[in-house]
């Protein structure tokens, strides 16, 4: 039997189910930038860290913010890379090989220019910055899904950019008509 290409799911949002059994996932919502039979790859965009701020970012980079800038969260992107950034965000920015097109709502882009754009005002219309990205090895995620470990949505501009991070999980389920509350980590059985 040939290998079969899975479904492409790049664009989509992944939800963390619970009892995922991984505390880095758990209550995680994924944007999926890309996933193809070579492996995929995402940005957690609901768990906005606390204790590092774009300001930091910014200084860290030394890029000069504006002091208008609007204020800019910053994800734990994920558990890969950690100390790198990857910027989810409209469609009204592109720059160049830096930026990967996933599709007509959103592009990733992953390069220093991006950053001082958005810090002189000049940068996309939305956008997520997250440190960090989560990776899969090829099948690792069809196999995780098949499991049940993971739902997957259309990925919504409103519940991406606009909800605040406590809110992107439940909202993500809903798109589904699966209520929150509902969800438990242990199944029963008759």
């Amino acid at each position: 039997m040939e290998h079969e290409t899975p479904h492409d799911l790049a664009g989509k949002l992944l939800i963390a189910m619970p009892g995922l059994g991984d505390d880095r996932f758990e209550g995680g919502v994924i944007y999926l930038c890309a996933h193809s039979d070579e492996g995929s790859m995402g940005l957690i965009i609901n768990k906005v860290s606390a204790r590092i701020s774009a300001t930091d970012v910014f200084e860290q980079l030394d890029i000069e913010a504006d002091a208008a800038m609007p204020n800019l969260d910053v994800c734990y992107g994920g558990p890969v890379e950690m100390a790198r950034g990857f910027v989810l965000h409209s469609a009204d920015y592109v720059d160049g090989d830096a930026s990967l097109p996933v599709n007509e709502g959103f592009t990733m882009t992953a390069s220093k220019d991006i950053l001082r754009d958005i810090a002189a005002g000049r940068g996309p219309s939305q956008r997520l910055l997250c440190l960090g990205y989560a990776g899969w090895s090829p099948g690792q995620l069809d196999s995780e899904i098949a499991q049940n470990a993971w739902l997957t949505c259309d990925a919504d501009q409103q519940i991406v950019f606009d909800l605040a991070g406590d809110q992107k999980w439940a909202a993500a389920l809903e798109t589904l008509g699966v209520s929150a509350a509902l969800l438990s980590a242990t199944a029963g059985h008759a």
